[in-house]
């Protein structure tokens, strides 16, 4: 079956676009490793969330089946959230056919969008469901993502990596809304063009099986031999941060504003979307004549959310400010959860977990039993040293608080009352009205009519206002106002499943050029779908992606990783002399050339690109 392509001219419902007059949504997207974890994130204020399919969806061990997806979806859409499903694996000869039915079952599933890595995904057999352009086809510059608009995408994920001017200069040549991370773990390597997983374990982070080698200890040395750094977490990123400049990233054109952690647990999404809702909300309110909710509904919550008390490896800007001399973006001395710090030894509970660092830089931790006398003790009994910076990695009674429900979220309604019927307008612009069904009587008794409409029970509705023009004395029976209420929230329920509006797929310019006259391993083309997708917008030279080949020696002095993270900065030894790291020492003198890394098992010569600003990790055996 051939499906059609609806132009966006078509798209009655679509939301304005990124250019238009019209104020521009701000969307909160929470990420959802299930169907729980989904509503808990849609309870506490995000306006989309993004989940995993059954395969497909790079995080191998975040795959949801279609019942889930589609009871997440019923309960998003209430509140006029969205649901995105990732899709954004690269996708073999043998599995385009099951890809095909996948999307199709995602769009009958009343999905949003699809995210998308694989351009072959395009030339599949499937619905005009809209497509996202994942953060995985390495969207750096604004020629690739205007590409990307060209050829039907309706929304782009930003690299991670991109300054504020950067996502600007995006912002400014493309109509499409832009998607940015603002919280979570980093990749060191730009996303999609990371192979050391598959180089070095047959596990593809482009196929969801990423084996984290970014996150092990490494040892530096020089071509002389000369250890430079010893046993050091020297790729491991500190966690991404943007709360305090998402106001700069909605100026810079940002529309989507996105979570990492399809991997987390809820109580971590719920206290990181609830935090960023309430900085979303203060910036919304302060520039109502800009920008507004992309969803309808309040959440209200039973606790204080604080991003410090879910896990975090540190927190970073990474490059939203460029290069700056006074940050480190990484924490070579232990990829796990630093959590809170701890000043004041009184804020410490029985049972929290805390952690330190060692006098030789071991990482230590251990549950609080009691702190006596200015000094805590730990379950084991042992007195943690005085002089450390304690953090406190585990909450306790946080925890407890987010173990149980900790949030409501209802939709505002306004109802009217007279002779004829009960009205109702929602937030979400619906209106009904039902037929009063009852000869209103007169009674001495007077009857708060507003009291017995109020309680909307276990609805999503929430009274917002309430007029009538019937006297305290115009009696009509309990239960039948309690019908009309049942009634009233039935039909608002109805109409706006049946008013909720889908974006659709764009239609594909066949005459626009791929920004690049070449292709190489990086751009992960795996099928053939893909392979005429490239050719058909210009592309001459087309490789396989790495994990087509099942020759390990194919691995052998191939580029496995292409980052911004630079460990000679880092170390206070840039080769350039410009990007000088205050936190570090400064070296007087450059090593010998080539640096090597290795894990051990795993061996690689760094390449610094210093016009790029970057660093390579090439396989050595």
């Amino acid at each position: 079956m051939q499906y059609p392509i609806i132009s966006p001219e078509d798209n009655s419902m679509s939301d304005s676009l990124l250019n238009s007059e019209k104020m521009r949504n701000l969307e909160l997207l929470a990420p959802a490793k299930d169907a729980l974890i989904a509503r808990e994130a849609i309870l506490h204020g995000a306006d989309a969330v993004y989940m995993g399919a059954a395969s497909h969806g790079a995080r191998k061990s975040a795959g949801n089946s279609l019942d889930d997806i589609r009871r997440t979806i019923d309960f998003a859409h209430q509140f006029r959230a969205k649901v995105y499903v990732t899709v954004n694996t690269i996708v073999y000869e043998n599995e385009l056919r099951s890809v095909e039915r996948l999307i199709t079952d995602l769009y009958r599933c009343g999905t949003d969008a699809i995210i998308v890595q694989d351009m072959g995904i395009l030339r599949l057999d499937i619905p005009p469901i809209a497509l996202h352009a994942s953060t995985q086809c390495d969207n750096r510059t604004p020629e690739k993502v205007r590409f990307l608009e060209n050829v039907g995408f309706s929304q782009a994920v930003l690299a991670r990596e991109l300054t504020l001017r950067e996502i600007h200069n995006i912002a400014d040549k493309v109509s499409i809304p832009l998607e940015v991370f603002v919280h979570g773990a980093l990749c060191v390597s730009y996303s999609g063009r990371c192979h050391a997983s598959q180089a070095a374990c047959g596990r593809s982070a482009n196929r969801g099986e990423c084996a984290q080698l970014c996150r092990l200890p490494y040892t530096l040395r020089d071509a002389n031999g000369k250890i430079l750094a010893k046993d050091k977490h020297l790729l491991s990123l500190k966690d991404f941060n943007l709360s305090d400049r998402l106001a700069e990233l909605a100026e810079a054109g940002a529309s989507s504003f996105k979570i990492e952690g399809r991997l987390k647990d809820a109580a971590y999404v719920k206290n990181v979307t609830a935090f960023y809702r309430n900085r979303l909300d203060a910036l919304i309110a302060n520039h109502p004549e800009k920008y507004k909710r992309a969803s309808c509904g309040r959440s209200q919550l039973s606790f204080e959310p604080d991003p410090f008390k879910s896990f975090n490896r540190g927190f970073t800007h990474y490059f939203i400010d460029g290069r700056k001399p006074d940050s480190s973006l990484y924490n070579p001395l232990s990829p796990k959860s630093m959590g809170e710090p701890i000043h004041d030894l009184s804020k410490l509970n029985n049972g929290d977990g805390i952690s330190w660092f060692g006098k030789n830089g071991e990482f230590r931790g251990t549950l609080v039993n009691d702190v006596i006398n200015g000094t805590v003790v730990g379950s084991n009994g042992k007195r943690v040293p005085a002089d450390v910076l304690l953090h406190r990695t585990s909450d306790l009674r946080f925890q407890q608080q987010l173990s149980k429900p900790s949030a409501i979220r209802k939709i505002g309604v306004n109802i009217s009352i007279d002779n004829n019927g009960i009205s109702a307008t929602d937030e979400r612009g619906m209106s009904v009205r039902i037929p009063l069904g009852y000869s209103v009587e007169k009674a001495r008794t007077p009857q708060d009519h507003r009291l017995l409409l109020s309680k909307l029970g276990d609805t999503i509705y929430r009274l917002d206002s309430f007029t009538s023009s019937l006297t305290e004395n115009d009696f009509i029976p309990a239960s039948r106002l309690s019908g009309l209420k049942r009634e009233l929230t039935e039909a608002l329920d109805r109409a706006n499943e049946a008013c909720y509006g889908f974006d659709y797929r764009h239609i594909e310019k066949k005459e626009s050029s791929f920004p690049d006259n070449r292709l190489d391993f990086r751009d992960n083309i795996a099928n053939s779908k893909a392979r005429d997708f490239y050719k058909t917008h210009g592309v001459k030279t087309i490789e396989s992606a790495l994990e087509c080949s099942k020759d390990r020696k194919h691995y052998t002095g191939k580029t496995v990783m292409t980052t911004r993270h630079c460990i000679l900065r880092e170390l206070g030894n840039c080769l350039t002399g410009k990007c000088k790291n205050a936190s570090s020492p400064q070296h007087s003198h450059t090593p010998a050339m080539p640096l090597t890394l290795s894990d051990g098992t795993n061996n690689y010569i760094l390449r610094f690109n210093c016009v790029e600003c970057e660093m390579q990790l090439i396989t050595n055996g």
